[in-house]
């Protein structure tokens, strides 16, 4: 575990629009702005905030998207002047990296309590909406994901608040491992098998995909990373 004080940087949210991607449009609640106030948060995710696309984003699991703000420096100079939330976050924080997220550990953030779940998978209106056609790619193959939270306790939470640390579990698998394996090293099998010894770690839809690599079958990311179908569809 990280020794760094952990906090919240900016708080955001925002409302579903369009986004222009290649010639159509796309409905997206990625484009967030930063709150200045204490927000509510409750098993569905901050107060006002929307997503589009529910099959892929919110739910009880995907309530809160944590993203580091450390990030944005190590961006910088590659892909412009990003800033938060420009990756879509709800809590853009410091000193709590994926390495040090821990999957079902849980922190306390004003008087709410979260619980991380899972990475984020980055999908392609990263791209569209930072205007930067590769950016779900590199995102992707950085490890710069980011990673979700349910909510355990509703509460209000701010910027500036200390997030603090109530329980890591003793498995230590971590938000930036589940990463790996499920969307970049996809040939290493003997990572998926330990992943799969804590199936009640993964959604169920992950259990399923590394079964299916177990078996030889080996998932399409183009629909996610490029916003077009995989081949053959």
């Amino acid at each position: 575990m990280s020794h760094r004080a952990a906090r919240v940087l900016v708080v955001s949210t925002g409302a579903v629009r369009s986004v222009p991607w290649h010639g159509r449009t796309v409905a997206s609640g990625i484009g967030k702005t930063p709150v200045h106030a204490p927000v509510d948060v409750g098993a569905a995710g901050l107060a006002g905030d929307e997503q589009a696309d529910l099959e892929h984003h919110g739910g009880p699991d995907k309530a809160v998207l944590v993203h580091p703000g450390e990030h944005y420096r190590a961006w910088a100079g590659r892909v412009g002047d990003l800033v938060p939330p420009a990756f879509g976050e709800n809590l853009t924080t410091s000193g709590l990296l994926e390495t040090d997220a821990v999957i079902g550990s849980v922190y306390a953030v004003g008087t709410a309590v979260l619980q991380v779940t899972q990475p984020r998978r980055p999908c392609y209106k990263l791209a569209a909406h930072n205007g930067v056609a590769d950016l779900a790619v590199r995102t992707q193959r950085t490890g710069r994901t980011g990673f979700y939270c349910r909510v355990l306790w509703p509460g209000t939470l701010e910027a500036g608040q200390a997030i603090e640390l109530l329980h890591r579990p003793d498995h230590g698998v971590t938000a930036a491992e589940v990463h790996r394996v499920v969307n970049v090293d996809r040939d290493d099998l003997a990572a998926a098998r330990r992943l799969l010894d804590h199936p009640d770690l993964l959604p169920s839809s992950w259990v399923g995909l590394l079964d299916k690599r177990l078996a030889g079958h080996v998932d399409d990311q183009a629909a996610r990373l490029h916003g077009r179908p995989p081949e053959g569809a």
